[in-house]
């Protein structure tokens, strides 16, 4: 599958949450800050990437649904703004943020910033013993 085929299939299913607890977490990471020392993402060309992991603050029942947008963006003005930011490989513990840009895009730095919605586990109450 090509760059441009990647970024265009982007529509899933709609996810059903089934318990009576939902969990939302959120946070916010500065994926790389490239331009102090020449890192790939300000002097590289071509098809570059980033892969930051993140852990929730707690875990979810089921791979919970994640939202990740740039929160600050910071770019050189002579060259084309490409970018493509995505959540991968997500599990009930935690995913991974991957930003993407090619060609000649010159960027400084980026901060991510995510949402994650889901089924939380059921509390264990059969196992405690309060007697």
């Amino acid at each position: 599958m090509s760059d441009m085929q990647r970024i265009a299939v982007a529509r899933n299913d709609m996810k059903r949450l089934n318990r009576n607890s939902i969990g939302i977490d959120q946070g916010a990471d500065i994926l790389f800050s490239d331009f102090e020392e020449g890192g790939p993402m300000w002097a590289g060309q071509g098809p570059r990437q980033v892969r930051r992991h993140v852990r929730f603050s707690e875990g979810f029942a089921s791979p919970p649904s994640i939202q990740v947008g740039m929160s600050m963006w910071d770019l050189d003005q002579q060259t084309n703004a490409r970018a493509d930011i995505a959540a991968e490989d997500v599990t009930a513990t935690g995913f991974v943020i991957v930003f993407r840009t090619w060609g000649d895009t010159r960027i400084a730095r980026v901060r991510a910033s995510w949402l994650a919605i889901g089924d939380l586990p059921d509390d264990d109450w059969d196992h405690w013993d309060l007697g």
